[in-house]
This record gives structure tokens, sequence and C-alpha cells, in this order.
């Protein structure tokens, strides 16, 4: 049985040569989101209030890390080719297709780059606190 009373959250890891990322929710939906918001404060990217842009992403997938890492690519590549960050995240995952809309703003600035993410040692847990991950970012 999963402890609801918890709030979801993220925190950085210490990691040889990349960055770890440790990630928690109660939900999939909820663990997409820590990890979008984690991957950008690793970034320290600040958004510019204006104008708002919107996304919308579909995945289908066999499996919880395949999302998460298919999710995360998709919203790293909008930013590199958009230089657009996102805060808001509206998730549906039924019968294994994930979909998203997903809403920002342009980058005001951005202090560190990631080049991809991975799937080194990439596995989504059950847990007392929902669902867990540590996700490993090429940078």
């Amino acid at each position: 049985m999963q402890n609801t009373s918890l709030q979801p959250g993220f925190r950085e890891q210490p990691h040889t040569a990349d960055w770890a990322l440790e990630v928690w929710a109660s939900d999939l939906g909820g663990l997409l989101q820590q990890a979008a918001h984690g991957m950008y404060a690793l970034m320290q990217v600040k958004l510019s209030g204006e104008p708002r842009e919107a996304y919308r992403v579909e995945i289908n997938a066999a499996d919880r890390e395949v999302v998460l890492v298919t999710f995360l690519s998709e919203l790293l590549y909008f930013t590199q080719r958009d230089n657009v960050g996102f805060d808001q995240f509206d998730l549906t995952w039924e019968e294994q297709r994930l979909t998203a809309m997903v809403e920002g703003a342009p980058i005001e600035s951005i202090a560190k780059e990631i080049k991809a993410v991975t799937y080194h040692n990439l596995e989504v847990r059950e847990t007392e606190r929902g669902l867990e991950a540590t996700i490993v970012f090429d940078v």
C-alpha cells in the first residue's frame, strides 16, 4: 500500500562524470513532472514570463523507463531547438500511451547544458513513497 501523505520531489545525487537525479512521486504522471522540474533545476533554467507556449507530446511505450527517458528527451529537444522550458504539465497515461500537454516560456538564462537523458542503471521502482527512479544525465 502506498503512503499518499508523502510529497513528490527530486534531489541531485552525486555521480562521477555525469549528473544523477533521484525523483519520487505517488504515480507515473507525478514522477514525470518531478523529473522534468529536476532536469530544469539541474540546468539552472530561468524562464521569461511571456509568451507562454504549449506543446503536445505522445509516447507509446511498453515500460515506465522508456516513457521516462523519452519524455525527458522530448523536453530537452524542444529546449535546445526552440529555447523553451516547461513548468506546467497535464499528463495522461493509458494503455501504454502517454499523452502530455506541456506549457512553458522562452528561456531567459541557462547555466548548464544537458546533452542527453540516459538509461544508465535506470529502474522505476515501487516503494513506500510511490514510484522512485534515479536518472543519469549526460553532460
